[in-house]
């Protein structure tokens, strides 16, 4: 289990909360508890990981309007909706807007924790996946002016003499530039680099 990850537990009675935060931290889950949508969202910051057990319906700000809330600010956290059985169309909704999964009430503990565990786990992958973004997007930055029009030449798969026509330099410059491009980018070969720069660019 993933230590930094804690499971983020929004229900508005009492005692559902109580119970399910007992049998959360039984198995090992860290469990941090709100009574309310707002309480959570004051506390949000985007370096949260772990998973968010929602309900759908609560008084004040409703689990919908967090999911929208949360939307707004980018966040990442995978979302759990528990729903009574007239929510079940809004837990379709809210999966459309990016919920992972919805429980419906009364539910089985197991099914909860498999779908928490699943929630989890691809948490901890697109968190890796951004870094690794991140990561690229830094190496990038890195590049001068020069080497990013020969990488984008290079990505184009034009060979160096092509590439020194076309910026109107020698074949020599290009060939210093590509070296350089590939270490900076820490990268072996082409379709290494092309990866890298396809990855950098999905923004999705």
């Amino acid at each position: 289990m993933n230590e930094e990850a804690t499971v983020y537990l929004i229900e508005d009675d009492d005692a559902v909360r109580d119970s399910l935060q007992l049998v959360l931290e039984s198995v090992g889950y860290k469990v941090d508890a709100h009574s309310r949508a707002d309480s959570f969202l004051e506390r949000f910051s985007p370096a949260l990981a772990g998973c968010i057990v929602l309900d759908i319906r609560m008084p004040g700000m409703n689990g919908m309007e967090l999911q929208r809330q949360l939307n707004n600010r980018n966040s990442i956290l995978p979302i759990i909706f528990v729903t009574g059985h007239g929510d079940v169309p809004m837990a379709v909704e809210a999966m459309q807007r990016g919920a992972v999964d919805f429980v419906q009430k009364p539910y089985r503990e197991e099914e909860l924790l498999n779908k928490i565990q699943q929630a989890i786990a691809a948490d901890v992958e697109a968190r890796a996946a951004l870094m690794e973004k991140q990561q690229i997007r830094q190496k990038l930055e890195e590049l001068t002016p020069r080497e990013r029009q020969v990488m984008e030449l290079m990505i184009e798969g034009k060979a160096n003499k092509v590439i020194a026509y076309d910026l109107d330099i020698s074949q020599r410059t290009v060939e210093i530039h590509r070296a350089r491009v590939m270490e900076k980018m820490a990268v072996r070969s082409l379709a290494h680099l092309v990866r890298m720069v396809m990855a950098a660019q999905d923004d999705n």
